[in-house]
């Protein structure tokens, strides 16, 4: 065996080994029970006998002490990671020094290959290349420190793992006494249960300050460090740690290392502790490009609507984006754009801060700008106004030039609001009925860009005639109408083009006049004059009064047609027919009433010689309507002679009884039998004598 030769050395290398100074002064603590994984390169500082069954120098070893928390059985087991490697270890204690370690309580340096250490088999408690590789179990108290060191006889670079095994625990911090909370492993689950976690980084090159997963992995528990390293070796010596931010690369695995600091004995086993964790680094860095928004400047209202959120920053629909409208609010995270699907901004630049689903940020310029301006002018439409509403006018307003840009589409609507809001839009814009004011013309491209376009309307007023006015004229005569001057153009309702058309007799009519390209249709009415009405006649003795009501005063009277004048009463008059004429101030035809001037009885003496014995106006019984009334000196009514009794007074009163003897007064009423019914009335005083 190979060994074998080196058998008698072990007296001599204890000798030596008591002697000389070790390695085990920078021993790894072994904290609690789990297992420990390690690949030893070297002898370390000092190349050492090792004692008891270690007959020779080191190869490539290192040095562990652990310390008993709970008594009980303890086993443990030596797993290569190569099983061809021979693995040899021994162990020192309990409570021993490693200046003087002495021979070790169990010791294995057996010539086989793979697995060796302790377990509940074996009674031995050392064996020299020819033994087992395994010793029996120990019986360990709390509170016990024990030293082990494990040398690869094999010298090769492939390491091992150590189990812990039996009923016994390891000192170590990581328990609920010290550690509250649970530690939290860096980053996120690798891509399989066994790899390392995984932690972005979002740089490129990744220069990466381990101090920052620090907090997170101790989780607020009190009194304990992270370090970090590039290899496990360091690991577990605590050699080389990390130190400030440094370049990383994602293919190599890096290692934390989780320490407790006791207070109280900042020098003692438990401060020793030291629980690792592997990770690996894994670039996520986005990268965002700037972009350009353009939107339409509408009304020239010297902003745009713009949706930030169609700006292409990046081509991932997992990352959020937050805009701010300058990069100091970004970086300050103030004013943060609440609605950016509806931004209204002039031209300029607003920042996008987009992050990641992993919390990798990069930011990105989105400038906005202007499609290019519709250009738009006020223009003016005029229009004749409408005969059935002078107030308005008829509008094309597609022929009002507000844009000479080519594809451009037009709306019409009554208001600036309307045209904005494109609400109450003009349908029939070539027919638009409008009293003087304005329309607005929506002028839109492609784009969906507009500019609206003020159009002034103008109803141009009737221009009519003053001096056409209606005529009153007597119903036979003719006369002549006159449109006046300043007109471009008449037409008659005769057909006449004429200023003025003559020999008109009473009717309507109506002109066209014409100014500039507006015609106005004007009427006039030629009327007959109205005719005077005789309304009633009154005759006492021989005078006859005649009164006038209608047409146009002053009114001429007279009784032959031939001599007018101007009074109304004629005097003197013989007893007998008459015809009375009458005209008013326009001269026409005069209106006629014929009427009768009665015999006038003044004297009645009704004893019954058969003279004067009665008042009789039998002889006007042809008129309408005839009444012959009585009257006492009083005025009081005692007598009524009408058709009933033949129009007689008879000197009685009302009742048959004779009337006395006296002055009585009378009246004649009736209608004459002409068109207009002229009342008629005749009064006179008479004398009755009655026998007494």
């Amino acid at each position: 065996m190979k060994k074998t030769l080196l058998f008698f050395l072990m007296i001599i290398s204890q000798i030596i080994f008591a002697q000389s100074s070790s390695d085990c002064g920078g021993t790894v603590q072994v904290c609690g029970n789990t297992p420990i994984s390690f690949t030893p390169t070297g002898p370390g500082d000092i190349k050492e006998d090792l004692g008891g069954c270690m007959t020779s120098d080191e190869h490539f070893s290192i040095w562990y002490t652990f310390t008993i928390a709970t008594s009980g059985t303890l086993t443990f087991t030596i797993v290569p990671n190569t099983m061809s490697n021979d693995y040899d270890w021994a162990l020192y204690g309990p409570d021993v020094s490693c200046g003087s370690l002495g021979t070790p309580v169990r010791c294995n340096y057996s010539g086989t290959s793979g697995l060796t250490g302790l377990n509940f088999t074996n009674t031995n408690t050392t064996a020299d290349a020819t033994g087992s590789p395994f010793c029996s179990f120990m019986n360990v108290v709390a509170g016990q420190t024990y030293y082990i060191v494990v040398d690869n006889f094999s010298q090769s670079a492939s390491g091992f793992v150590l189990n812990w095994g039996g009923t016994a625990t390891l000192v170590s911090p990581f328990n609920s006494a010290f550690q509250p909370n649970p530690f939290i492993p860096p980053g996120g689950p690798g891509v399989t249960p066994t790899a390392p976690n995984e932690v972005i980084v979002c740089t490129e090159p990744p220069v990466f300050d381990f101090s920052t997963l620090s907090s997170g992995i101790i989780n607020g528990n009190p009194n304990f460090i992270v370090a970090y390293y590039k290899n496990s070796n360091d690991a577990i010596s605590g050699n080389n740690p990390i130190l400030g931010p440094i370049p990383v690369n994602t293919t190599d695995t890096y290692y934390y290392v989780i320490t407790y600091s006791d207070p109280s004995a900042p020098g003692g086993a438990i401060s020793r502790c030291r629980l690792p964790g592997t990770f690996k680094f894994v670039q996520r860095a986005i990268n965002v490009v700037d972009t350009t928004l353009t939107s339409c400047n509408n009304n020239n209202a010297g902003t745009a609507l713009y949706d930030l959120t169609t700006a292409n920053v990046i081509n991932d629909p997992t990352v959020v984006k937050k805009y701010y409208p300058s990069l100091a609010d970004l970086n300050n995270g103030t004013g943060e754009i609440t609605n950016p699907y509806q931004y209204v901004s002039a031209v300029g630049s607003v920042f996008v801060l987009v992050t990641s689903q992993f919390g990798c940020t990069d930011i990105a310029e989105i400038k906005l700008n202007f499609f290019p301006e519709i250009i738009v002018t006020e223009a003016t439409l005029r229009s004749c106004s409408i005969e059935t509403n002078p107030s308005t006018g008829l509008f094309n307003l597609t022929q009002a030039t507000v844009n000479g840009q080519a594809n451009m589409t037009k709306n019409y609507y009554p208001s600036m609001a309307d045209a904005v809001n494109q609400t109450n839009e003009i349908l029939t814009p070539a027919t638009h009925i409008a009293p003087t004011g304005y329309a607005y013309v929506r002028v839109s491209n492609a784009d969906g860009c507009y500019n609206v376009a003020k159009v002034n309307l103008i109803v141009i007023p009737p221009v009519y005639s003053t001096v056409l006015v209606d005529k009153i004229i007597c119903a036979e005569d003719k006369t002549t109408l006159d449109a006046g001057t300043g007109f471009d153009g008449y037409q008659w309702s005769t057909g006449a083009t004429t200023q003025t058309i003559s020999n008109v007799g009473v009717g309507t009519y109506w002109v066209k006049l014409k100014t500039g390209d507006c015609i106005v249709k004007q009427t006039v009415k030629v009327y007959a004059s109205e005719l005077p009405v005789i309304s009633n006649i009154d005759i006492s003795n021989n005078t006859i009064t005649i009164h006038v009501i209608g047409g146009t005063p002053p009114y001429k009277y007279s009784i032959d047609n031939i001599n007018w004048q101007d009074s109304n009463v004629f005097t003197n008059l013989s007893r007998g027919d008459y015809t009375i004429y009458v005209k008013d101030n326009y001269n026409c035809v005069p209106i006629q009433v014929n009427v009768v001037v009665p015999n006038i009885t003044n004297v009645i003496t009704p004893n019954g010689d058969g003279v004067n014995d009665v008042i009789d106006y039998s002889a006007l019984s042809g008129k309408q309507n005839l009444i012959l009334s009585i009257f006492d000196r009083y005025g009081a009514k005692i007598y009524q002679a009408d058709k009933t009794n033949g129009y007689k007074w008879d000197g009685t009163a009302n009742g048959g009884k004779k009337a006395p003897t006296g002055n009585y007064w009378y009246s004649v009423t009736w209608n004459e039998n002409n068109k207009q019914n002229t009342p008629i009335k005749f009064s006179g005083w008479v004398l009755l004598k009655n026998r007494e």
